[in-house]
């Protein structure tokens, strides 16, 4: 016998008991003790990376470098950029359709594209991109959310 549970919040923590009558030893039963952590706000799940490009290149950033057994493309998954201090959703991508591109940023309106394994795609390279932090949420889970930060760093030829 087994307990399935889908959609597995925090709220779900506690003990769980299974029992059931045997002829003619009585009632037999197990107890276990569910704990469901929350996702670590501190960033357990997030990785950081430093990118090098050329000026007037086309920069590529993978969105989970070491995510290999898990295929992106079958979960919601999107692109920001911090600008001026605040979070700017660049491109977000939900499973089985197009990418979705958001074009509110002046800076990155037409030069951003969504590559292959969901890498995003810079084109061309300027030198205000230079310090920017880009980074990509995975949404595995409503609480279980993976992400990576890359800072990009334009050098001239």
């Amino acid at each position: 016998w087994a307990l399935h549970l889908e959609n597995v919040t925090v709220s779900l923590s506690g003990e769980y008991e299974c029992s059931f009558a045997t002829y003619p030893y009585g009632t037999k039963a197990a107890k276990i003790q569910l704990i469901v952590k929350a996702e670590d706000k501190v960033g357990a799940e997030e990785q950081h990376y430093v990118k090098e490009v050329q000026l007037n290149q086309t920069l590529e950033i993978p969105c989970l470098e070491d995510t290999t057994s898990e295929n992106l493309s079958n979960y919601p998954l999107k692109w920001l950029v911090v600008e001026n201090g605040r979070k700017e959703e660049l491109v977000t991508k939900e499973p089985s359709c197009p990418a979705a591109y958001k074009n509110g940023s002046a800076l990155y309106g037409q030069r951003v594209r969504l590559g292959l394994n969901n890498a995003l795609k810079i084109f061309p390279t300027k030198i205000t991109d230079d310090g920017r932090v880009f980074s990509c949420h995975v949404v595995y889970h409503p609480e279980r959310v993976q992400k990576s930060s890359t800072t990009v760093r334009v050098f001239g030829k």
